[in-house]
């Protein structure tokens, strides 16, 4: 099972959700969560945010479909309503917010997926869905959604001391990603790949340099723990 900074494949995400992941928003695709994916690489077409040290990912919404009646997605408002009346990707995820917000229940939990390089992702962990808004860059309306970091993941007794409560910025872990080579600092092992805090966040390790960062194989991470080397 997967552990937040854990480095996989397109193919072994899609193999871990049991679906081809196509689009970026996934409300309820799990049996109790939705999964979406992100991307902050040169050119991406969204513009997703991580703040308050990484505890909080501002994802954006998805324009309209590109087809051959629309000239340029970015012109036209972001959908809440499909042609037909149903809710698009966007509807979901924010009428679900809003009642979360309205009801004062808990919020539903995201699975997000990050890709840092043509057919490689990291996991970054299971958020909260709190709150989404409406923004109106030249004069469009984009839907924003606020997602919070949890410590919760699906693991073996065996990955339970694993602390990942901090959201490693996607300018890091492209740069951690090509200083390494791709590979663990320790044993040069390409699978299995994890982004490691070398002074881990509890005890005082910044997730915001490459100084702190490292790639680490499985092993190494395992039996690293949260202990200061």
């Amino acid at each position: 099972m997967l552990v937040p900074g854990e480095i996989i494949s397109y193919n072994e995400m899609c193999m871990e959700e049991g679906v081809n992941l196509q689009r970026g928003m996934n409300f309820e695709l799990g049996v109790n969560y939705s999964i979406i994916l992100m991307s902050q690489r040169k050119n991406a077409p969204y513009e997703d945010e991580v703040l308050e040290n990484g505890k909080v990912l501002i994802y954006e919404g998805h324009d309209i479909p590109n087809t051959k009646d629309v000239d340029d997605p970015k012109k036209y408002n972001q959908p809440m309503y499909n042609p037909s009346g149903s809710l698009t990707q966007n509807g979901k995820f924010f009428e679900s917010a809003q009642k979360a917000k309205r009801e004062g229940i808990t919020p539903k939990k995201v699975k997000v997926y990050e890709k840092i390089q043509p057919g490689i992702w990291v996991f970054n962990g299971i958020f909260n869905l709190v709150d989404a808004y409406e923004v109106k860059p030249n004069s469009r309306t984009v839907f924003k959604f606020w997602l919070e970091l949890t410590d919760e993941f699906q693991v073996d007794s065996g990955l339970k001391n694993l602390q990942h409560t901090r959201l490693i910025p996607s300018s890091v872990k492209l740069g951690v990603w090509k200083r390494d080579n791709g590979e663990c600092v320790l044993c040069g092992e390409k699978d299995n790949l994890h982004y490691d805090h070398d002074v881990p966040f509890s005890k005082g390790g910044s997730s915001l340099t490459l100084k702190n960062i490292r790639l680490l194989c499985a092993r190494h991470n395992l039996s690293k723990s949260d202990k200061i080397e």
